[in-house]
């Protein structure tokens, strides 16, 4: 039901409710380079002015609420009745040619699906999923790694987003989906295009081509990896819908993963805890992934939803099939409820919460450390190439992610598997 409005009562000043998409005032632009630049300041700045709730703007044309608030943030991602994630009627007055809209659109899979359709393609990934050997990823990863590292160790200098952590991550993405490289190299470049909002219609074409390639290939000659899984019998997926689960797993496992490997090794090389001494620091690789997990989530503002009515947040009002972003970068770093512990922590939201949590988070997380391990094991003097302060990200209002990671070392023999 809709909520009703607040009566005052005798002697108590009214509480002003009103809704951040009808806000006065510009709304915060969230696709700009000063942004990309400095997001943490964005959202203090966000929740002092406007509270839990702040109105921003994904692309021109295009806003949104963003929650900056941990409790305001739990309650809807654990509110699917009132906050389902299927945007087809906003999507039927929303900008179609806008840069943003490859990741805000209907697609008939779990991550922009509600009700029964969002249960059945989940238990469909759930289930590709959980049939991963998480023992075999270790090998998986360093047969990955250990190449990507022989192309660059004997020089002494690398750049390691674009010579390690994608290639890293886009490669292992390949291996669980049984893709063959000339298409995951389409895919790859379509995805980039997507999360960066330029030509992100072609790169939405350009996978949705790779990827029907690939699902129906694994109908008729199946074999042990997750496509082949999810096109079985028994997941009873159209091809259509095959197609999308597939995309969401290249879209998930790609570009968030060499943001999580490369944002890591940021902060081991810069963080005196880390990288005094890379071979006897005083915290491991699993604590500063807990940490960049909490403080800098690689999938910065996702978790998109769309109420399907105006409901009251907080004192704010949130009309309907508005998009609702879950900042997990500001909402992890909520100070009311106040400072915590990153060692051990897992109380974060980078693998958001409730029925859209993710599914394939024990992968993910594993592949991090495995490939952050492999290359400092291998280069244990690594250090970064220039000041810390002169590192840039990309800008886009989705993902907090490096535009360059240059590193320097000892040259070092190549190694052998």
């Amino acid at each position: 039901m809709i909520h009703p409005e607040p009566q005052p009562q005798p002697g108590v000043c009214p509480v002003m409710h009103g809704s951040p998409i009808d806000t006065e005032g510009p709304r915060v632009p969230m696709y700009t380079p000063e942004f990309a630049a400095d997001p943490h300041r964005v959202y203090r700045e966000m929740r002092e002015r406007f509270g839990t709730l702040a109105p921003v703007e994904l692309a021109p044309g295009v806003p949104a609420t963003l929650v900056v608030g941990y409790r305001a943030a739990l309650r809807i991602l654990n509110d699917p009745e009132h906050f389902p994630a299927d945007p087809r009627v906003w999507q039927q007055t929303a900008p179609a040619d806008s840069p943003v809209m490859p990741m805000l659109e209907w697609r008939p899979n779990a991550l922009r699906s509600a009700g029964a359709d969002h249960v059945r393609y989940r238990q469909a990934n759930a289930a590709a999923l959980d049939a991963v050997d998480l023992h075999a990823l270790h090998s998986t990863v360093e047969r990955i790694a250990v190449p990507l590292i022989n192309n660059f160790c004997e020089s002494g200098y690398a750049e390691l987003v674009s010579q390690y952590a994608f290639p890293l991550a886009f490669e292992m993405v390949n291996a669980l989906m049984g893709c063959p490289p000339e298409i995951g190299q389409k895919i790859a470049a379509g995805q980039a295009a997507i999360w960066d909002g330029i030509n992100a219609d072609k790169g939405n074409i350009m996978i949705t081509e790779a990827v029907t390639e690939l699902a129906l290939s694994k109908r008729t000659e199946p074999s042990d990896d997750l496509t082949s899984r999810l096109a079985a019998e028994s997941a009873g997926l159209s091809d259509e819908e095959l197609v999308h689960q597939v995309i969401c797993m290249y879209g998930a496992g790609i570009e968030p993963e060499q943001c999580l490997i490369s944002g890591t090794l940021r902060l081991m090389l810069t963080d005196d805890r880390f990288a005094g001494n890379l071979i006897g620091g005083s915290l491991s690789t699993r604590d500063a992934l807990d940490e960049v997990l909490f403080t800098d989530p690689p999938g910065a503002n996702y978790c998109v939803s769309y109420p399907r009515q105006p409901i009251l947040i907080d004192d704010v009002w949130l009309p309907a099939h508005q998009p609702v972003l879950i900042s997990m970068a500001a909402c992890n770093n909520d100070p009311a409820v106040g400072a915590r512990e990153f060692t051990d922590n897992r109380a974060h939201l980078a693998w958001s919460a409730g029925p859209h949590s993710c599914p394939a988070k024990s992968v993910a997380y594993l592949i991090a450390q495995d490939a952050i391990d492999q290359l400092l094991d291998a280069l244990p003097e690594l250090a970064l190439a220039v000041p810390a302060e002169e590192l840039t990200w990309r800008p886009g209002p989705f993902n907090r992610a490096l535009a360059a990671l240059p590193v320097r070392f000892p040259p070092t023999p190549a190694l052998h598997l």
